[in-house]
């Protein structure tokens, strides 16, 4: 079932028992109605499996034991990014399981994707277009990369001697079209472009950071969305949109940004910015016009709050990550072409 409102973003913005927008809700230039509806938050593998017949379940407990009482790892400690395949299965990066917890509700399935000395602190995620999924490891400051099974296959960014060619990744982005990777070197103030074998082939930005067009102070987040690249430039508290060769475009000022905030962008070309601090997620246009604010804090008996990480799959569902009661929540985004999410 969803819950869903009506945002209207303006003065005299409607409030709604389920999702209401916040008092400091965005003044637009133009009157706009936008909606979103909430659908599910989910934290374990218990949101996402069917449960068992009871005698069933009992039956497997007489088999094979009582059921483990230590703490358990399907469950989210600390989510830092969230991603999704053509599938529908939706990643969630775990810094705190020292894993990426795999949800697949199409299917009813759990997986917990787990790398030994391999995967120690996964903060970034993203997908190409053959479900191959990248993971940003802060521990060894290496992209690694694992095929649409699961298996480990390779890493990006690792030098002879085991060094990294990176200093402090923290967000990465793929062109699923030309399979370009781009990573959010953050303490470089420098975006790195690879292809998908982990060869440098352009950078933007400049070290010691600036604050002109195209330059970054403290990136830390992207998005490659309709033939543009969208940075999360924290430092400058902006978002920088980019054509895909790094020209710059445009840019959307924020009122503020940390490594905590999180960004996403839908198929209007809608960009998304939480604010985990006041609890808010901003939307804004294409072109940069503030259109509305919301607060998942306010959905009706959820307990969502403290957004962080986005994603926005297939144009219409946006993934938000609660960073205080470590849940994950879907939203879908209202629109002629929007189909329902799951």
């Amino acid at each position: 079932m969803l819950l869903g409102c009506c945002i209207v973003a303006g003065p005299a913005a409607a409030q709604d028992t389920t999702l209401a927008t916040s008092s400091q809700a965005a003044q637009p230039d133009v009157q706009q109605a936008s909606s979103l509806s909430f659908v599910r938050a989910f934290s374990s593998s218990d949101d996402v499996k069917r449960p068992l017949p009871p005698i069933l379940d009992r039956t497997l407990d007489i088999i094979a034991g009582p059921k483990d009482t230590g703490p358990r790892v399907d469950v989210l400690q600390s989510p830092s990014a969230v991603t999704t395949d053509s599938k529908g299965r939706v990643f969630v990066a775990d810094p705190g399981a020292k894993a990426v917890h795999v949800f697949d509700f199409n299917r009813s399935k759990y997986h917990l994707l787990r790398g030994g000395d391999r995967l120690r602190s996964p903060v970034s995620l993203a997908v190409d277009s053959q479900d191959n999924l990248y993971v940003i490891d802060q521990s060894s400051n290496t992209v690694l990369v694992y095929d649409s099974a699961g298996k480990f296959r390779r890493y990006l960014g690792k030098l002879n001697g085991g060094e990294s060619y990176f200093e402090s990744p923290a967000g990465i982005a793929i062109d699923r079209t030309t399979g370009r990777v781009y990573v959010c070197d953050t303490h470089r103030h420098m975006v790195i472009v690879m292809d998908d074998r982990g060869t440098v082939i352009g950078k933007f930005g400049k070290r010691g950071g600036g604050d002109r067009p195209g330059e970054f102070r403290l990136p830390t987040q992207a998005v490659v969305s309709g033939g543009e690249l969208f940075v999360l430039d924290s430092g400058n508290t902006r978002v920088q949109i980019l054509d895909t060769e790094g020209h710059f475009r445009r840019a959307i000022n924020l009122a503020y940004a940390d490594r905590r905030t999180g960004l996403a962008v839908d198929k209007q070309g809608n960009v998304y910015v939480s604010d985990p601090g006041l609890n808010q997620v901003q939307i804004f246009s294409r072109e940069g016009r503030r259109l509305y604010t919301f607060d998942p804090s306010t959905i009706k008996d959820a307990n969502f709050g403290d957004p962080s990480g986005m994603w926005v799959h297939a144009g219409y569902c946006l993934y938000v990550l609660d960073s205080r009661s470590h849940r994950a929540g879907l939203f879908q985004i209202s629109g002629e072409a929007a189909r329902h999410c799951r």
